[in-house]
């Protein structure tokens, strides 16, 4: 059954300093699918090479498919060929969680 009073989808950019390093928090809502996964892009790639820590919150992401997950994992390649950007994944829901674990992207956004 479908809803259809989803919200669409939003994200939202917060930075500040904290121990001398630049924390960058992308805040998610909603469905980060293919038709919002280049909107996560457009923002956080530029992100990328002022390097610091970027932290993608997914708590209210309600829903990832693959394109999603294919641009999630096509930044934290990005972040790792800077050399001075870390991306992490923070606030998982049980779902996006299994669904790293059985892709076998955990280790990935772990490190």
């Amino acid at each position: 059954m479908s809803n259809t009073s989803e919200a669409p989808f939003s994200c939202e950019v917060e930075s500040s300093v904290a121990d001398g390093v630049k924390v960058t928090r992308v805040l998610c809502r909603g469905r980060l699918i293919n038709q919002s996964a280049a909107e996560v892009k457009e923002i956080v790639k530029p992100l990328i090479p002022q390097g610091g820590l970027i932290e993608i919150d997914l708590t209210d992401v309600d829903f990832l498919d693959s394109s999603g997950l294919g641009t999630l994992v096509g930044l934290k390649v990005s972040a790792m060929n800077e050399g001075y950007c870390i991306l992490k994944l923070v606030n998982l829901t049980p779902r996006i969680t299994e669904l790293l674990k059985l892709t076998n992207l955990m280790q990935v956004f772990s490190s």
